[in-house]
């Protein structure tokens, strides 16, 4: 069994965070003679506290040490070279197992399958959810308002279940295949590879990239594109002189909302995916559940963090105060 089990210093951590949350907390208190609104907001950080800022810490710990707590960047190395823990058995054999010892590819090569398809997802989201959302938000269109909803309800369901739903439509026996033999064609291999966890993705993400940009062209004053054909626009120039620029804080908001789950997932890949495609999520989980390695897992996720970080980094720069916002 893999000791997973806290070093005393997180303990201690957690002891003195607690500590010095309910000391701020009666020093707010004294400070402003009472309670303020604000203080309000404290069960929320206590929350983020225990529930985001030590797992972070824990994982930091687990990626920069090795089983027995000592101090190595080892873990990292596997993230370049997946076969790091059998070429240095090699190295540590006879000189004639030196020809064994070959740079792994694995890991590396499955971020960048990770990335490829988020990237794919998040392209395809786009296309279909900036015409959806220029739809939902025009106010001549009277079914707009039926149309979020109906983007809505699906989120109501379980992830899970969705994406399981979409089995029965895409297995061998599934309501597509059996539609199309009744029709006299042949079946079709519709799941177990790449384009059917791509489907998986942008189905589930799709709202992820429309509500964006729907908060965004929502909030546009209808008078700038009047006074933009007052000057001699045409539809498309209004569109792509006016609207398109203003809406672009909730594309770049969609575009980071989208992204980031879909390089992270593992859940969808290994349903429709049926084990034939492995995305980084996938390698990550196995790290911590199949093989029980958490330092290498640790590793592996402080890696896809970094990946985050440069995302929500890119969002701050195109969207500074926010704007992109959510669903309105």
């Amino acid at each position: 069994m893999y000791n997973v089990s806290l070093p005393w210093w997180a303990w201690v951590m957690m002891g003195v965070g607690l500590a010095v949350f309910a000391g701020l907390i009666v020093l707010s208190i004294r400070r402003n003679h009472g309670v303020k609104r604000s203080l309000f907001a404290s069960p929320y950080t206590l929350w983020m506290i225990i529930f985001t800022v030590v797992p972070c810490i824990l994982v930091a710990y687990y990626a920069f040490t090795d089983a027995n707590g000592a101090f190595t960047l080892d873990n990292f190395r596997h993230f370049w070279d997946s076969n790091h823990a059998k070429n240095q058995m090699y190295a540590n054999m006879s000189e004639e197992y030196a020809s064994y010892i070959t740079r792994g590819t694995v890991n590396v090569d499955t971020l960048l399958y990770s990335l490829w398809m988020a990237f794919l997802c998040t392209l395809i989201c786009l296309l279909l959810g900036y015409p959806a959302a220029l739809f939902m938000a025009d106010k001549h269109m009277k079914i707009g308002a039926t149309i979020v909803v109906l983007f809505i309800i699906p989120m109501w369901m379980n992830f899970l279940l969705r994406t399981i739903a979409w089995m029965s439509l895409l297995e061998d026996n599934g309501l597509i295949n059996t539609f199309l033999k009744w029709l006299g064609f042949d079946g079709v291999q519709l799941m177990y590879n790449s384009s059917a966890v791509l489907l998986g993705m942008v189905y589930n993400f799709l709202p992820f990239m429309v509500f964006p940009i729907y908060t965004s062209l929502s909030k546009l004053d209808p008078k700038l594109g009047e006074a933009a054909q007052d000057l001699g626009c045409n539809e498309w120039r209004t569109f792509t002189r006016v609207t398109a620029p203003l809406s672009l804080p909730g594309v770049i908001s969609g575009i980071t909302m989208v992204f980031m789950p879909s390089v992270t997932t593992f859940f969808i890949p290994r349903i429709l995916g049926g084990g034939n495609t492995m995305m980084f999520g996938d390698l990550i989980e196995s790290k911590f559940l199949t093989e029980g390695n958490w330092n290498v897992g640790s590793a592996l996720s402080m890696i896809m963090m970094v990946l985050i970080l440069l995302s929500l980094g890119i969002l701050r720069k195109a969207d500074p105060e926010g704007e992109g916002g959510g669903i309105a």
